[in-house]
């Protein structure tokens, strides 16, 4: 088998590679999920690992990916996640999106499954969960409208991917039923704090709703506490990247 490992710049490869130790020592990740990035060489391409479980993702994992297709640049390449196409469809439909994390987080992943509930933001660090561009709450992919009512509820291909991409819109997380959650951004460091505080607010919201009714942020303070954490995310990512670097040596 000869592959041929990710050409973007040893920058981009080094965070990728701590985005995924990060996400997994923050317990979003487990055995399973995905982070990807949009090659800063070319647009057309990105970078995500061959199949491997996140926490043990290394630079000589990562492989480049057509965003037309979804599919490997290499001609002989390493089993591949199965939901690549996630990140594909997003980023063809998604030009301005730099990053892509798939998760089953165990708080969020609720929201993904009773009916009624909405993930709102209701503390300061998870504002971009509402607010101009998503709402009020997370938009819901239900798989079962495109591949039926027997699937494996897993986006396998070009035409799911597409079909989660338009549910996503112009939105920074889609939650999908009975699966998980799809989060991206303008940049990396960004995609990785946004999965871990809609885990915080989620662990929140569980938390408060024996207590009361529940105060959601207005869409006014969700924009305004977004702008202002996520120009501060340098700082959240150095002290995970140390956490993770720690739990996880190369």
């Amino acid at each position: 088998m000869t592959t041929t490992a990710a050409s973007a710049s040893a920058a981009l490869i080094e965070d990728l590679v701590d985005a995924n130790r990060i996400l997994a020592t923050q317990n979003i990740f487990d055995a399973f999920g995905h982070v990807s990035a949009r090659h800063d060489g070319d647009p057309q391409r990105f970078v995500l690992s061959r199949n491997l479980a996140p926490g043990r993702v290394a630079a000589a994992d990562l492989l480049d990916f057509a965003v037309e297709s979804g599919e490997p640049m290499a001609a002989d390449p390493p089993p591949l996640y199965l939901e690549r196409h996630i990140h594909s469809e997003i980023y063809k439909a998604r030009p301005e999106v730099m990053a892509v994390v798939h998760h089953h987080s165990p708080a969020v992943l609720p929201f993904a499954i009773a009916r009624g509930a909405r993930l709102q933001p209701v503390c300061h660090m998870a504002g971009f969960l509402g607010g101009a561009g998503q709402g009020e709450s997370p938009p819901l992919f239900e798989i079962r409208d495109h591949a039926g009512p027997a699937s494996d509820l897993l986006v396998r291909n070009r035409a799911l991917g597409a079909a989660l991409a338009q549910r996503l819109g112009a939105g920074r997380i889609v939650l999908m039923r009975g699966h998980g959650a799809t989060v991206v951004a303008e940049s990396l460091r960004v995609a990785v704090y946004r999965a871990i505080y809609a885990e915080l607010n989620a662990r929140l919201i569980l938390q408060a709703l024996p207590l009361g009714p529940l105060q959601a942020l207005s869409a006014e303070e969700a924009d305004a506490t977004r702008l202002t954490n996520e120009a501060q995310v340098a700082r959240p990512w150095a002290l995970w990247r140390e956490q993770s670097r720690r739990a996880t040596p190369a």
